[in-house]
């Protein structure tokens, strides 16, 4: 079975510094909404870890699932892991497992920054193609 979760966005709050030095690690448990305002349903949680993995630029490593508490999706998640170069417009992460309703999930997300501020706050929005059983 294949389908479009659609878009859902991250509430990012990032450490103080932007430009991070190679190999620092952040944890995150950010909430997901359906819209890019801070106001937006929250549909769950971001959580995970992202890294600094390149020393000539700007791209993470990122480990993250995203936890559904609302919906069809409630009590389901999606695992990405895969790299980000958020200084990109759109970036391609894959999706490498589920559980719940996504259970042996595979697919990509699209992510793309919506807002940032110089504290490192950010929205990010996430287009998610899945496949799963």
């Amino acid at each position: 079975m294949t389908l479009s979760v659609g878009k859902i966005h991250q509430l990012l709050e990032l450490p103080a510094r932007i430009s991070p030095p190679f190999g620092d690690t952040m944890m995150a448990d950010d909430l997901l909404t359906e819209g890019p305002e801070i106001s937006s349903k929250p549909v769950g949680k971001a959580q995970g870890l992202y890294a600094l993995a390149a020393q000539n630029d700007i791209s993470l490593l990122m480990v993250m699932n995203y936890a559904f508490t609302e919906g069809e999706y409630n009590g389901s998640s999606i695992s990405i892991l895969g790299r980000n170069q958020i200084l990109n417009d759109v970036r391609e992460m894959p999706i490498v497992g589920g559980s719940g309703l996504f259970r042996l999930a595979h697919g990509y997300a699209l992510a793309h920054t919506v807002w940032f501020d110089e504290q490192g706050d950010a929205t990010v929005e996430y287009n998610v193609y899945v496949s799963h059983y």
